[in-house]
C-alpha cells in the first residue's frame, strides 16, 4: 500500500524537511521531485522527495497538511544512498538539505536524445594503445592489488576527537564526522607527460571488468572534452559524460541513463562527483591540485572532499594525479596518509623542457627579444607555440599619473579591465561596464591611460609581429559561444594553428603533439594576491603550462617572462622544483598557522548597506568569542580583501583550528545564535575549507 505522507526539502538554508500529502495520481515516492505549494503565498515551488511515513507529524493535524500538486519525474532521480551523501554534506558544509541535493542533481525537467560515446553492447573494451612502463605497471598494480592501504584520512577523527553535536537537528544529518572506513587513497605524482592518464584508464578498465563503476573527474570543460574522447574510444556506450556546458535536459538524460546503470564510467568537472552510478569502485581526480574543484556557490563542497566520503561509504578506491599536488596532498604523502605512486619518465619520446627565466623589465611591449625569437625558430622547424597570459582583456588598469585617479567599477573595489574588441572598460566580477574616458575625468590630464596588459593586447602585438602565423586565442571572452573552445583546442591539435594564446584553460592538462615552445608572458600576475595560498597557485600553473612543451620531442623550451627575477617561487618553478617548493612553503604555512596545519571556517558578511554589514560582523564576533574551542583561534572581523563585489560590501570573520571536529560544533551553535535574531538585509555566506580569501 502507497504511503500517504511524504517529507519534502527545499533549495533554502534550512535543514528541515516539511510534509505533504499524497498527489492526486497516485505518483509521489522518495527520489523524485514535485511541485508543492510553500511560503508565502503558497506558491508553487520544486521540491525533494527525500522520505515516506506512514503518519503525519506529531502535533499536526491532517486537515493542516497540503497535497503535493503535480510530479516531475516519471522515476525517481536519487535513491537512499544520494540523501545520506546530501545530508553528509549539508552537516559538514553547514547548508541546508535541499541545497546540497540541488547541487547534486541536473535540473531539466524533460528528457531529450543526448549523443552517445559509441556502441559497446558486448562491454568488450577497446584495448589500450600504450605499453605500460615499468613504474605505470608498479602504480597500476598498487592500485587494483590488495586495496588494504587505508590509513585514514585527513577528516577521519579518532575517537577523542570525535564530539557529540548538541544541535543535532530533527532531520537526523550525520554528524561530519561520523565514523566511516578508511579508503583506499592513492596519488600519481609524476611529471608532465608521464602517462598518468593511460594508469587511470588502465584502472578504470579493471575496475569495469570486475563489474564495478568509475568516476573520472577533470578540472575544466575543455579538459573533459578531451578525457571524454579518449574514454569514448576506449569505452564505448558504456561511458558518459556530465558537465555545466551541456543543457539540463542533456543532462538529466545523462544522469537517467548512469541511474538505470547503462553506463558505467562517468566524466566530468566537479559537480560529476554526484553521478548516481552502481557499484562504485574508482574515482580519478585528475589535476587535483586545481581550485576548481572547490565550488564557489552554496554547498561550498570540494570534490576531492566528497570523493573521499563517497569512497569510504561504498568500499571505493580514490586515486588522485598531478605534477603539482596540492599542499594538503604534499603533506599527506609525505606522513604516509596517502600512498604516493611515483613517474618520472616521459614516454612519448619528450623530455623536461629547457626553461629560462626572462626580465620583463627593459621589454618594449608584452614580448621580449629572446621571446620573439624563439617563436621564429619554432614556426621555421614548423612547430606550434603556446603563450599563457593569466589575464584577459586589453589592459587592466586607468591610470593617471598626474593625480593617481584610477578607473574603478561602480559596484565593486576592483579596477575596470580595458576590452578592446567589445569597446568599453568592463568589471570581471559583476559584469558593470563603460566608455573609456578620453582624458582623466578627474583633472583633464591626456597623460592618463591604460596600463598592464591582458590577452588582447598580447593577440595583437603577436598579430602585428608575426602577420604570417597562424593565431588564436583561447579565453573566456574568445570562446564565450557553444563549441568554440573545443574547435579551437580541435584546430590547434590537428596543425592547423602555429600560436595559441590563452589564459589558465590552457594550462591544464592539454595534450599537443606539436608544441616546442611556451611562453608565459607575466609569470607573477598572481603573486600580490593577498591569500595564502598565491605562491601555490603561482608555482602550479608556470609549471603546468610549461609541461606542454616537449611532450613528444626532447627539444621543448620554456619562456617564463618576469618582473621578479630572484623571486623564490619564479626560480623553483623555472627549475620544476617540486619538493624544493613544498618544503618552503609548508615551514612558512606550519609558522604562519595556515593549511594544512590548519582547518578554515569562514564567514562573509555582504549587504548593500556598509554599516549593516558591519554590524552583523560584529555580532557574529562577539557570539563567536567564548565558543572557540581551546585548540582554535578567530581572524577578524575584518573588510574582505575586494571589500565590494556588485555593490555588496563584503566583512569576513574566519575561525581557525587544528580539528575540524571541534570548529564545526562551534561553527553550528554560532549560526543557531546568530539566526534567532539576524539582519535580513545582510547574507551571510558560510565557506569550509575555503581554497580562497579573496
Amino acid at each position: 500500500m502507497a504511503s500517504t505522507w511524504f517529507d519534502l526539502v527545499f533549495d533554502i538554508p534550512a535543514d528541515q524537511a516539511f510534509t505533504y500529502r499524497i498527489d492526486a495520481k497516485g505518483e509521489s515516492a522518495v527520489g523524485k521531485r514535485a511541485m508543492v505549494p510553500f511560503g508565502k503565498g503558497s506558491r508553487d515551488t520544486l521540491g525533494f522527495i527525500i522520505a515516506e511515513r506512514d503518519a503525519p507529524p506529531a502535533g499536526l493535524s491532517e486537515s493542516a497538511i497540503k497535497p503535493i500538486r503535480r510530479v516531475v519525474d516519471a522515476e525517481p532521480l536519487f535513491d537512499a544512498q544520494d540523501i545520506a551523501l546530501a545530508r553528509w554534506l549539508a552537516a559538514y558544509y553547514l547548508c541546508g538539505i535541499g541545497q546540497a541535493i540541488t547541487a547534486m542533481i541536473p535540473s531539466g525537467r524533460r528528457m531529450t536524445e543526448y549523443p552517445s560515446f559509441g556502441n559497446n553492447d558486448d562491454e568488450e573494451f577497446a584495448a589500450a594503445a600504450l605499453e605500460l612502463s615499468a613504474e605505470q605497471q608498479a602504480a597500476l598494480t598498487m592500485i587494483v592489488g590488495t586495496g588494504d592501504w587505508g590509513l585514514g584520512t585527513r577528516d577521519s577523527c579518532s575517537q577523542s576527537q570525535r564530539v557529540d553535536n548538541p544541535l543535532r537537528l530533527q532531520t537526523n544529518i550525520p554528524s561530519p564526522q561520523s565514523p566511516v572506513p578508511s579508503p583506499s587513497l592513492f596519488y600519481l605524482y609524476g611529471i608532465t607527460g608521464s602517462g598518468k592518464t593511460e594508469v587511470f584508464l588502465r584502472a578504470a578498465e579493471w575496475m569495469l571488468q570486475e563489474g564495478k563503476s568509475v568516476i573520472y573527474l577533470v578540472p575544466e570543460i575543455a579538459l573533459t572534452h578531451q578525457t571524454a574522447e579518449v574514454i569514448g574510444k576506449r569505452f564505448g556506450s558504456a561511458a558518459a559524460m556530465l558537465h555545466s556546458g551541456m543543457t539540463p535536459s542533456e543532462r538529466l538524460a545523462e544522469w537517467l541513463r548512469i541511474r538505470r546503470g547503462e553506463a558505467r564510467i562517468v566524466v566530468g568537472p566537479r559537480s560529476a562527483v554526484f553521478a548516481p552510478v552502481r557499484n562504485l569502485g574508482l574515482i580519478v581526480i585528475d589535476e587535483e591540485h586545481d581550485g576548481s574543484y572547490k565550488s564557489g556557490n552554496t554547498p561550498r563542497y570540494h570534490a576531492r572532499q566528497t570523493a573521499i566520503r563517497r569512497c569510504s561509504v561504498e568500499g571505493a578506491k580514490l586515486v588522485m594525479g598531478s605534477a603539482t599536488p596540492s599542499a594538503e596532498a604534499w603533506k599527506l604523502m609525505a606522513e604516509g596518509t596517502i600512498k604516493r605512486l611515483d613517474l618520472s619518465l616521459r614516454l612519448a619520446g619528450g623530455s623536461l623542457p629547457d626553461i629560462k627565466p626572462v626580465s620583463l623589465e627593459r621589454a618594449e611591449g608584452c614580448l621580449t627579444d629572446e621571446l620573439k625569437e624563439e617563436i621564429r625558430l619554432t614556426a621555421q622547424m614548423k612547430r606550434q607555440t603556446i603563450l599563457f597570459l593569466n589575464r584577459r582583456g586589453f589592459a587592466h588598469l586607468y591610470h593617471c599619473p598626474s593625480c593617481s585617479y584610477e578607473q574603478t567599477c561602480r559596484r565593486c573595489s576592483v579596477s575596470l579591465t580595458w576590452h578592446k574588441s567589445k569597446r568599453k572598460a568592463l568589471c570581471h566580477y559583476c559584469g558593470y561596464s563603460e566608455p573609456p574616458p578620453s582624458a582623466c575625468p578627474r583633472c583633464g590630464s591626456l597623460e592618463a591611460g591604460y596600463r598592464g596588459f591582458g590577452t588582447e593586447m598580447i593577440e595583437e602585438e603577436v598579430r602585428r609581429t608575426f602577420p604570417d602565423l597562424r593565431i588564436r586565442r583561447a579565453d573566456a571572452d574568445a570562446a564565450g559561444k557553444k563549441g568554440q573552445l573545443e574547435e579551437t583546442i580541435a584546430m590547434f591539435k590537428a596543425g592547423l594553428v602555429d600560436i595559441l594564446l590563452g589564459t589558465q584553460m590552457v594550462a591544464k592538462g592539454l595534450n599537443f603533439p606539436g608544441v616546442r615552445l611556451v611562453g608565459v608572458i607575466l609569470a607573477d600576475t598572481g603573486l600580490h594576491l593577498p591569500d595564502f595560498r598565491a605562491a601555490e597557485r603561482t608555482f602550479s600553473l608556470i609549471v603546468q603550462v610549461a609541461g606542454r612543451a616537449g611532450r613528444y620531442f626532447p627539444d621543448g623550451k620554456v619562456i617564463v617572462q618576469t618582473l621578479r627575477m630572484g623571486d623564490p617561487v619564479i626560480t623553483r618553478s623555472c627549475t620544476i622544483d617540486v619538493a624544493g617548493f613544498f618544503d618552503a612553503e609548508l615551514v612558512q604555512r606550519k609558522a604562519l598557522n595556515f593549511p594544512p596545519y590548519t582547518r578554515l571556517i569562514r564567514f562573509n558578511a555582504r549587504s548593500k548597506d556598509p554599516a549593516r554589514a558591519d554590524a552583523a560582523m560584529r555580532r557574529l564576533a562577539s557570539l563567536a568569542v567564548p565558543l572557540i574551542p581551546p585548540d582554535a583561534d578567530m581572524l577578524g572581523p575584518a573588510e574582505c580583501p575586494i571589500g565590494i563585489i556588485n555593490g555588496n560590501h563584503r566583512r569576513q570573520l574566519i575561525l581557525r583550528g587544528k580539528s575540524m571536529g571541534t570548529l564545526h560544533a562551534a561553527a553550528r551553535i554560532l549560526l543557531e545564535r546568530y539566526e534567532q535574531s539576524r539582519d535580513s538585509r545582510v547574507y551571510l555566506e558560510v565557506d569550509v575549507d575555503p581554497v580562497s580569501l579573496l
